[in-house]
């Protein structure tokens, strides 16, 4: 089995190159996904972030209100990192038990782990190899105005709050460009999954 971590900047193409590694048959494991799982209502993690940030980041659900939190935690750097610590471990013990169940499932299994801050977080070093989606700026930009309906200066923002793509590159074993034509893509995508498999 080889753990491959997946990761890019915003809007570079990574969820497209994901969707594609999947249908070629790797287990895909999005960290944003497992992130979300383990806040929902009543899970230890959830009720962790109540006690640290009160009631008021709470939706009328009881689901956690992500745009009151996010402004909190973006402001304050301290408070980014107290709800890191609460959410990081419980994501890591639960992409563990995934990559065992797919390594039980298929021993030569290729599974990718899609997560954001792969580099930032310190994940690379658990995974077996890393790849990174590129895209220049103005396509991310272009991307987030019509994607997230972002203005310029808002798209920039977001494009900085993350480690620059180019460091990314450089700490990459393999690299994609995200902005390559769909057939060239699936192409480059295709020859990639050949590799890993070759290496699992």
């Amino acid at each position: 089995m080889i753990l491959v971590g997946l990761t890019g900047g915003v809007a570079t193409g990574k969820s497209t190159v994901a969707t594609m590694l999947k249908q070629y048959g790797a287990v895909v494991i999005d960290a944003d996904l497992l992130a979300r799982e383990v806040v929902t209502p009543g899970k230890p993690a959830w009720k962790e972030i109540v006690a640290t940030f009160g009631k008021g980041v709470l939706n009328s659900d009881r689901t956690l209100n992500r745009h009151v939190l996010g402004a909190i935690v973006f402001r304050h750097p301290a408070k980014r990192l107290a709800l890191e610590r609460i959410i990081h471990p419980r994501v890591a013990r639960e992409q563990n038990r995934l990559t065992r169940e797919a390594a039980r499932n298929n021993p030569k299994a290729v599974v990718i782990y899609d997560v954001p801050l792969l580099f930032e977080a310190g994940i690379d070093k658990r995974m077996g190899t890393t790849l990174v989606v590129t895209a220049d700026r103005e396509t991310q930009i272009a991307r987030l105005k019509k994607r997230n309906g972002l203005s310029r200066a808002e798209a920039i923002r977001r494009i900085k709050s993350q480690l620059p793509l180019s460091k990314k590159i450089r700490l990459a074993d393999y690299l994609i460009n995200g902005t390559l034509l769909l057939s060239q893509l699936r192409k480059q995508t295709t020859h990639l999954f050949k590799q890993l498999t070759m290496l699992s």
